[in-house]
């Protein structure tokens, strides 16, 4: 199909309009995982029966994230991102009203699925701003997401500092962030199909470029869970450091990664994608070596640092990859979305699982290994260099994309 290009203006307007739905949804995020302890007494469940419950936003996520592409299609980009963010939103509150293991496990499978859906939405209009700018933006846009995720966090941890109910938290969490997503949607690119253009299916295997895009993003992801999950363990447990330091060392990766993905497009306009990801699985590499060898609390936190610089963009240029890899990005997205959301429910447990039967130092030699993958495969992700300007002059018309 063909359109009018929108001026340059437009398109920086549309940029910054994803990044703040990006803001939102990392901010949605941070809010939930804050009230988790309130969420479980509420509902008086275990710690099982919570590990339970909390694989079910990455089922509800698979499950629904393949509709993304035909909502879309349906609705046209604009007009779904801004319905599917104001659901990801609202289902903010659902978790924090179950009064049991069977509603909250619904109650975050909703959670889950409007989360997935909205990621796959908001990532197929980051990768198309991106092509029309001619620049990497990605890895800035995810950094975003992270830095709304410390902005949930840190109100989250306030409400709970101060006794209040997760419920009322929520509930005045959800109406903020909702009016802002939505006023956010009203500048992004409206992107319509053709009247011939077959919709994609409802449900449908990802493309085969996808699952190998997929398998990159799966090795980061595994290394992100691991670190985010397990480092302060590994610190405590291995290493005999205070709780504080080992507290520290997870905050100190979690900012490592969102300063390296906000910087990270410069690097990616320079080198490219290829060369950035291998260049990255080379310092996780480093950073898994001085995790596993190490004696001393300092130098673990230093290892768990490069880890962060070392995966921080790959996420980011997987999603942008997925995107131009064939005819209908949001089912490519949809794919690798799937992989690296299984790749970080897999994690945790697997690291338990392992450490459980041998140590933790052999967990992280898991991850090290799988750190090697960017190495190898980087490659795949070459789909993400190829020549992107499309900003055009007001009226000048030029081939639309394919939502």
């Amino acid at each position: 199909m063909s359109e009018v290009a929108p001026a340059l203006p437009d398109v920086r307007r549309a940029r910054y309009a994803v990044a703040a739905v990006f803001t939102v949804h990392g901010a949605v995020t941070g809010s939930f995982a804050t009230r988790v302890p309130w969420i479980q007494d509420h509902a008086s469940v275990s710690a099982g029966q919570l590990g339970l419950a909390l694989a079910f936003p990455a089922f509800g996520a698979s499950v629904a994230m393949p509709l993304a592409g035909r909502i879309s299609h349906r609705f046209g980009a604009r007009s779904a991102l801004r319905g599917l963010v104001a659901l990801w939103t609202l289902s903010l509150v659902l978790p924090s009203l179950a009064p049991n293991l069977l509603t909250l496990c619904l109650a975050l499978f909703v959670y889950g699925a409007t989360a997935g859906m909205s990621d796959v939405a908001m990532n197929a209009l980051g990768v198309e701003v991106e092509n029309r700018l001619g620049r990497s933006i990605m890895s800035g846009l995810h950094g975003m997401w992270s830095a709304g995720a410390l902005i949930g966090s840190a109100g989250g941890t306030l409400a709970a500092h101060l006794g209040a109910d997760a419920r009322l938290h929520h509930v005045l969490a959800a109406a903020v962030l909702t009016a802002v997503g939505v006023a956010a949607c009203a500048w992004v690119l409206d992107l319509q199909p053709a009247e011939d253009e077959e919709p994609p299916p409802r449900f449908a295997l990802p493309p085969r470029s996808a699952l190998l895009i997929g398998a990159v993003g799966f090795c980061a992801v595994f290394a992100e869970g691991a670190s985010l999950d397990w480092s302060a363990v590994y610190l405590r447990d291995r290493l005999e450091s205070s709780a504080g330091l080992a507290a520290a060392c997870t905050t100190g990766f979690t900012l490592t990664m969102a300063i390296a993905r906000i910087a990270g497009d410069r690097v990616v306009d320079r080198f490219g994608s290829v060369k950035t990801v291998r260049v990255g699985g080379v310092l996780a590499i480093a950073g898994g070596l001085l995790i596993v060898t190490a004696g001393h609390p300092a130098v673990a936190m230093a290892g768990f640092a490069l880890m962060g610089l070392g995966i921080a963009v790959v996420v980011p240029l997987c999603f942008a990859a997925a995107g131009r890899s064939g005819p209908h990005p949001s089912q490519a997205i949809a794919g690798v979305a799937t992989i690296t959301y299984t790749s970080g429910l897999v994690a945790p447990s697997a690291i338990g699982g392992l450490a459980q039967a041998t140590s933790l130092t052999v967990s992280f030699w898991l991850v090290t290994l799988l750190a090697c993958g960017l190495v190898g495969f980087a490659g795949v992700l070459r789909a993400g260099d190829r020549d992107r300007p499309r900003v055009s002059r007001p009226g000048e018309a030029v081939p639309g994309p394919r939502t």
